[in-house]
């Protein structure tokens, strides 16, 4: 199979992204696959680009906003430059966060009528706006926090939804420009924070316990994990791509019935959600065990440490062959809508 692996982009998760697609490379060629790496703010890469920009690590910090703008800058004409497409069998998706994640690149292949990895251009912008998931949930019985929009006051949010509150950007990943607001005081800048990466801003409830998360692929619920961090409260950006931020347990330490609880809402948000191929669901299970659905990534993190990665290897499907399934599920969706 001759696979275009798309990585890299605009978005503060370019670090992730470009650390995702050295490893889904590696993979597909691992397989038996003959692959194009392709830096959508750069083009197809030269196989001297390509060991360059694939072998460096993900710093503790997303890229600024300086560095974002000067790459963006550079970049213009550049999505597809040098790729030719014509005998492509499947465009693999590594983007996170930004045009990558948002249905815009999606809609962009749709017109191509090439195949590609994961959810259409409308599920995906629906999915990356955390309001509109939320609703979806709400419709579906899905339990997930309550939630304000700004502009709130404090007064609003203490009566709405107590303290702490998690104020984030409404269309971001990876906790980008996340804060957890204890007091009053701290909400304005923490709205002002988020509102640097998105136009919108979400004021979500937090709710203290466990973090949990499920792959889906292909229509079934993968092995759930547990995530515990080493620092903070939540699992952070640092916590995420840093050595030793986070202890990642799979399958997470859960009675029976709570994995099915948790496996069986991880399918309705999907649903609920109309994607296809592949997602992560991410949940926090309260003192009481109450579970709460938190969002639904289209396209998680794909290093085989990665949380989606960690739950197909529970379930006995290692990396390599996670990478051929995803592939052959967006060939078999172009051949039901042929």
């Amino acid at each position: 199979m001759r696979v275009a692996v798309l990585f890299g982009g605009t978005s503060a998760e370019r670090d992730v992204s470009i650390a995702s697609g050295a490893q889904v490379v590696s993979a597909l060629r691992t397989g038996g696959h003959d692959v194009v790496a392709i830096d959508t703010a750069r083009g197809a890469l030269s196989p001297a680009e390509e060991q360059r920009l694939l072998t460096a690590g993900v710093a503790p910090a997303p890229p600024g906003q300086d560095e974002l703008a000067m790459i963006r800058a550079g970049s213009a004409g550049s999505l597809l430059a040098g790729a030719d497409l014509r005998d492509i069998d499947v465009v693999f998706l590594v983007l996170h966060g930004g045009t990558g994640e948002d249905g815009t690149i999606q809609a962009l292949l749709d017109l191509t009528g090439i195949p590609y990895v994961g959810s259409g251009h409308g599920a995906s912008a629906t999915a990356m706006d955390k309001d509109v998931s939320k609703r979806l949930f709400r419709a579906a019985g899905i339990p997930t926090p309550e939630w304000r929009m700004a502009p709130a006051d404090a007064a609003e949010v203490e009566a709405a939804l107590g303290w702490p509150v998690v104020v984030k950007p409404n269309k971001q990943g990876s906790t980008v420009g996340l804060t957890v607001v204890k007091e009053p005081g701290q909400l304005a800048g923490a709205i002002a924070e988020a509102f640097r990466h998105d136009d919108e801003v979400m004021l979500e409830r937090f709710v203290p316990g466990r973090e949990l998360t499920c792959g889906i692929l292909g229509g079934q619920a993968l092995a759930v994990g547990e995530i515990v961090p080493r620092r903070g409260e939540i699992f952070d950006y640092e916590s995420k791509y840093q050595h030793g931020g986070a202890d990642e347990i799979f399958p997470a330490g859960l009675t029976d019935e709570q994995t099915r609880a948790i496996q069986e809402l991880s399918l309705r948000a999907h649903r609920a959600l109309k994607l296809e191929g592949f997602s992560r669901v991410d949940f926090r299970m309260d003192a009481e065990g109450g579970i709460w659905c938190l969002e639904v990534n289209t396209l998680p993190g794909m290093t085989a440490t990665s949380l989606l990665p960690q739950s197909a290897t529970a379930a006995g499907i290692p990396f390599p062959q996670l990478c051929d399934r995803i592939c052959r599920l967006a060939l078999e969706k172009r051949n039901r809508n042929a």
